[in-house]
């Protein structure tokens, strides 16, 4: 058996459909299983350790958790889906079974990093507790996620104009479904306890070529309208929490005009090429749609 943490957001649910596809057992972990819209073959349990819900008995305590685990041997851990009881979850995982973790972890995560960056900070202390655990481990280090250009959503459906900072800054987008697969073959495959896994996409774009690429996926012209990074509002950006807003901005800044770190780690793990962001486009254009 197989835990998800994070089993409905981008990546987790793209893994959980993985997993199933290869006829591995797996137990979804979400604060809703009500609204999960997981496949049937998925054992959906609850577990929000997060203390967003405004009734204090809908969280699950850390001495709760010994039930999500049994009949487990691995666990794929998302940072979000655990709050602050990192170890809390790892030690119940060890003591019932659990022997292997993947952490989808940051690529920001790398020598010569930023340590104060609110990303980077949040990152390295999973890491380090999953260190800590006992448990052997993997690390996937993706860069930027594809899905950020969901951040553009709302701009789009309402009109063909992206109003936004840093048209020129350069990323290489990876796929959610292309860390889910990698995911599933260190959570299948032997060979990839201690290994970090830095994720990219297989080429650069700008944030105007991604607003390009999602019109063309959609038969648009959309235009990018520059925004000096001083007005800048948190409305533009709806997924980013606002203290971490700043910190982001400063990272766009200095990708304006740089080479993006591109890896071949995707085929070397599963065989097949990353998926461009043009793929990515297509696949996901009807969240674009009016």
């Amino acid at each position: 058996m197989i835990v998800v943490t994070g089993a409905t957001g981008n990546v987790g649910s793209a893994l959980v459909r993985h997993l199933l596809a290869e006829d591995a057992p797996v137990r979804a972990l979400t604060r809703d299983p009500e609204r999960a819209a997981l496949p049937d073959r998925a054992d959906v349990a609850r577990l929000d350790l997060t203390g967003d819900q405004t009734e204090p008995a809908d969280r699950t305590e850390p001495a709760d958790l010994s039930a999500l685990f049994d009949g487990a041997n691995a666990l794929f851990l998302h940072a979000r889906a655990v709050g602050t009881h990192t170890a809390a979850l790892l030690e119940a995982a060890r003591a019932h079974g659990v022997r292997h973790v993947t952490v989808l972890s940051s690529g920001i995560v790398q020598d010569g990093a930023d340590t104060t960056h609110p990303i980077y900070v949040q990152h390295a202390r999973l890491e380090d507790h999953v260190r800590e655990s006992g448990l052997a481990w993997t690390f996937l280090r993706p860069n930027a996620f594809a899905t950020n250009a969901f951040q553009w959503a709302p701009q789009i459906r309402s009109g063909d104009t992206v109003s936004g900072p840093y048209p020129g800054a350069v990323s290489a987008p990876v796929h959610e479904a292309d860390i889910a697969a990698v995911a599933a073959r260190t959570l299948l495959d032997d060979g990839h306890q201690g290994a970090v896994h830095r994720l990219t996409g297989p080429e650069p774009v700008t944030n105007e070529e991604q607003v390009h690429t999602i019109g063309a996926a959609l038969g648009r012209t959309l235009r990018f309208i520059d925004v000096p990074p001083q007005d800048v509002r948190p409305e533009l950006f709806p997924h980013v929490p606002p203290h971490m807003l700043p910190a982001i901005l400063r990272t766009w800044g200095e990708a304006v005009g740089a080479e993006p770190e591109i890896t071949t780690t995707v085929k070397a793990v599963t065989g097949q090429p990353a998926r461009t962001f043009e793929q990515w486009a297509t696949d996901h254009k009807d969240a674009f749609s009016s």
